[in-house]
């Protein structure tokens, strides 16, 4: 695959690179140039660490003065975690604000990331919650309803087995039967 070089940013004057070449990779240095950090120190602490001396690499590859250089690498998706390794202490002045944002950012994309499933649970539990104490309810008026609708049936039968006689008996009215029926309610 043929490698491709292009500016991701450019800070502090330095254009941070991005290799493509199957891989892509993050030069360290020019990003310890626009920090003003020691890029050899850098290098020895991502190789000293447990989990980056593994990703870090060698890459030949056009820098921003126009030459080829080797330059030594981390793959684009840890160069993120790496940045947020960096104390701003160390940095140069005018690279310590953004050094500081870049950092809450971190802590913020992090609380965000890992706290995120616990609020979704907490809120689809007050969710579900409610939905249950409503499914209760309806169920509730339903049952109600229901029996509603079983003895207004019954006194609908009722009032359709009534005969003749039964009405002439009852003084010609209807309504007794009714209101006998309805006293329950």
């Amino acid at each position: 695959m043929k490698q491709r070089t292009k500016t991701l940013a450019i800070i502090n004057d330095q254009s941070i690179l991005l290799i493509e070449n199957g891989d892509r990779l993050v030069p360290i240095k020019p990003i310890c140039d626009a920090l003003g950090i020691d890029a050899k120190a850098q290098r020895s602490k991502i190789q000293d660490d447990v989990f980056l001396s593994s990703t870090g690499v060698l890459s030949t590859s056009v820098a921003g003065d126009g030459k080829e250089r080797e330059m030594f690498c981390l793959p684009f998706k840890y160069v993120f975690g790496w940045l947020f390794t960096i104390n701003p202490a160390n940095v140069k002045e005018e690279a310590r604000e953004a050094v500081l944002n870049y950092r809450a950012q971190c802590y913020d994309a992090l609380y965000d990331h890992f706290t995120a499933y616990a609020d979704f649970n907490n809120d689809r539990i007050k969710v579900v919650e409610s939905k249950v104490e409503a499914v209760e309810k309806i169920r509730e008026e339903f049952n109600a309803s229901k029996k509603r609708l079983d003895k207004a049936k019954q006194e609908l039968n009722d009032v359709r087995s009534i005969t003749f006689e039964m009405w002439k008996a009852n003084g010609r009215q209807l309504e007794m039967f009714d209101q006998d029926n309805n006293q329950d309610d």
